[in-house]
């Protein structure tokens, strides 16, 4: 038998999904699918919306009505904590051998891998399947590989590599619905309709469950809220730290800031400790983070705020603060200046 293996937040599971690993499937030869919805993925920053169990309800949801082909997998659920791949294959591994399942990942969790866990054992006990956008341009060359993958090549042909641990890697291209769920989950939390993206199942259920609400409520006074943010940002030595009333014009959201790093390092820093500063306050956690693993441009969306962190000469670059000149300067001052520095 041929096994997949589709890993992912799901949150929410939509029709993208649905459509990736049924046509990764038909094209592969899958004849049965484990889908694993992760209790927390340790590459990405935690973001508001469902818990864990109600995420793996709606993955059940998604595809209750495709088979018995596609079975929702509750192991990284169950086993809590930080979700590994290896650790799911490993498990998988006692009753399938490896040349049987097949992992299946996007292109750009490809490039990434040498981040994951075990990344090396990994390739030797599961083959790889990446699915691509039309566009994309699959290796064609060693020197077109990506470098962690280079000494583990034995061989390569159109959309297929081999590779000295005995697995190997086919690319398959994708056609199917362009949607993220991080853009579902803002059109969620605006009211704009998404049934196109979402099955019934799962828009129900997200309705009943009042599942994806405006951070409004739990947050309160934006302004105010802009201001704790601003002093998380002076703490950590954000330079030039700004914030702007955008509520008279049209724009993302009612607030924004914008600070600088001295490097990337130190706006990825920035991003997390507001992160952190602002769910030991508030208890939330943001309606999405991007940018964060290269450090040049943090975007941190709380909804009617957005906070934009810069390394310094990439915010020169932009200059953010023109789009915002009819907006209200809310003249926040570092209220560290003069005192012990923070800590």
């Amino acid at each position: 038998m041929k096994i997949g293996i589709f890993g992912g937040s799901f949150n929410p599971p939509h029709m993208g999904h649905i459509n990736a690993i049924q046509t990764v499937a038909k094209k592969v030869g899958l004849q049965k699918v484990h889908i694993v919805p992760a209790a927390q993925n340790p590459l990405k920053t935690p973001v508001e919306g469902p818990t864990a169990e109600q995420r793996l309800d709606l993955t059940r949801l998604a595809f209750e009505q495709y088979g018995e082909t596609y079975f929702v997998d509750d192991q990284e659920i169950k086993r809590g904590g930080m979700s590994y791949t290896i650790d799911t294959v490993m498990n998988l591994r006692k009753t399938y051998d490896a040349n049987d399942l097949y992992l299946v990942v996007g292109a750009d969790k490809f490039e990434e891998l040498s981040q994951w866990k075990d990344y090396q054992k990994l390739l030797s006990e599961v083959n790889l399947v990446v699915t691509t956008r039309p566009g994309y341009e699959t290796p064609e060359s060693l020197d077109e590989m990506p470098g962690y993958l280079k000494p583990m090549v034995s061989d390569f042909d159109f959309n297929f590599i081999e590779l000295n641990t005995g697995r190997n890697i086919q690319f398959i291209t994708l056609r199917d619905i362009e949607i993220s769920a991080s853009e579902l989950r803002k059109w969620l939390r605006t009211g704009k309709p998404v049934e196109k993206y979402l099955p019934l199942a799962v828009e129900s259920y997200i309705k009943d469950h009042k599942l994806y609400r405006n951070l409004g409520d739990r947050i309160g006074d934006f302004k105010k809220f802009s201001e704790f943010c601003a002093n998380v940002l002076f703490a950590k030595k954000g330079i030039n730290v700004r914030g702007f009333d955008l509520t008279g014009i049209a724009a993302p959201s009612e607030y924004t800031l914008i600070a600088s790093g001295t490097s990337t390092r130190h706006a990825a820093a920035m991003a997390e400790n507001i992160v952190m500063a602002v769910k030991e306050e508030y208890n939330v956690h943001p309606q999405s983070v991007e940018g964060i693993d290269e450090g040049r441009w943090v975007l941190v969306d709380y909804g009617s705020l957005i906070v934009h962190i810069f390394y310094d000469f990439v915010r020169q670059e932009y200059s953010l603060e023109n789009l915002w000149r009819e907006g209200k300067d809310l003249g926040f001052k570092d209220p560290y200046v003069g005192k012990p520095e923070a800590q």
